[in-house]
């Protein structure tokens, strides 16, 4: 039995909290170790809020799955996580977000320009702790590096097809557009950097690494999806962001993009139309009867059930993906995550 075993026999969510702590911790004294500066508040923020850091524990679950040491995997989790931080942090500023994890965002209590500017430190920040790593070989750390800056190129590639959707109103956007985008904006950082990275620290580059990513890829477009459903259907409270976040800006979620395929063409023209307005002149109203659209045909339906077909699809894929992984115990976690991204209620 592993010391990860002993302290959190219970599985998900007391080894997703069990890891996210470990990670919590080791952010933080990363954080405390540099030099302070009036930049260091700001930067400490958001990765200092509640969060429940699903991408590093994977990472980490990943590694102790295909035979790493947990102290193996920690720098790139805790990269991850600051990486993760610094989207959020430019994220909130490109989608006027007013809040983040249940308190304001960080532009809205310090500006625009301080907020970038924080984004951008935490960000440079993430490369540190993968260039610190004495346990690894160099050519691991070369490979992990290089995988960790290949998922940030794809994850902006994502955010830049989202916001040029936004802008342009009348595209007509479809299930393969949509799921490129979640491939891009979501999976390669959320799902398929993780297991891989964590992968090849573990294993030290011996298992083939492209069962994982299509694993990965379905369980990030499920847990994405399940997102899209939350922002309409979902306790606002306990994902601690502002209800209806993604139908106010005009995302092209899953459910917008049936909408758009399945409303009339009066209310798609309508539908275009309040696209088009500028998000701060859309009024809670023009909301809600995006909303009472959304449920007259059926799009909050539509959109559950991908995410569960996703998560159907992530479970036949599991098999091949941890064909090579060693610990039973880490990997059925892994597997155990399917469920708790399609089923948790915020």
């Amino acid at each position: 039995m592993t010391a990860t075993e002993a302290v959190a026999p219970t599985l998900p969510s007391d080894l997703l909290a069990y890891y996210g702590d470990i990670v919590h911790e080791e952010v933080q004294r990363t954080l405390r170790s540099e030099e302070r500066s009036p930049l260091s508040p700001l930067v400490a923020d958001y990765p200092g809020r509640p969060g429940k850091r699903l991408r590093p524990a994977l990472l980490l679950a990943a590694c102790e799955a295909f035979g790493g040491d947990l102290r193996d995997a920690l720098p790139a989790a805790v990269s991850l996580e600051l990486l993760h931080n610094a989207f959020l942090v430019h994220d909130d500023i490109e989608d006027a977000s007013g809040r983040r994890r249940g308190k304001p965002s960080l532009h809205v209590q310090h500006g625009v320009p301080m907020a970038v500017h924080a984004g951008d430190a935490l960000a440079v920040r993430a490369i540190l702790p993968l260039l610190d790593q004495p346990r690894l070989s160099t050519h691991l750390v070369q490979r992990v590096t290089r995988e960790l800056l290949e998922t940030a190129r794809r994850t902006l590639d994502g955010q830049s097809m989202e916001l040029a959707w936004r802008d342009d109103v009348t595209r007509r956007v479809d299930l393969d557009d949509y799921l490129r985008l979640v491939l891009h904006k979501t999976c390669w950082y959320t799902t398929i950097y993780p297991l891989r990275a964590g992968c090849l620290i573990g294993s030290r580059g011996g298992v083939p690494l492209g069962p994982l990513t299509s694993f990965g890829f379905l369980l990030g477009a499920a847990f994405q999806v399940r997102d899209d459903v939350l922002d309409v259907a979902g306790d606002a409270e306990a994902h601690g962001k502002e209800a209806m976040a993604d139908l106010r800006e005009g995302k092209r979620t899953l459910l917008l993009v049936h909408l758009l395929g399945a409303v009339a063409p009066d209310e798609r023209r309508w539908l275009e139309a309040y696209l088009a307005t500028p998000a701060q002149e859309r009024t809670p109203a023009d909301a809600e009867a995006v909303l009472a659209l959304l449920h007259a045909h059926g799009s909050i339906e539509t959109a559950t059930a991908w995410s569960d077909g996703l998560a159907e699809g992530a479970r036949a894929a599991f098999p091949a993906a941890f064909a090579h992984a060693v610990s039973p115990f880490h990997a059925r976690f892994v597997e155990q995550l399917i469920d708790y991204v399609v089923a948790r209620p915020s």
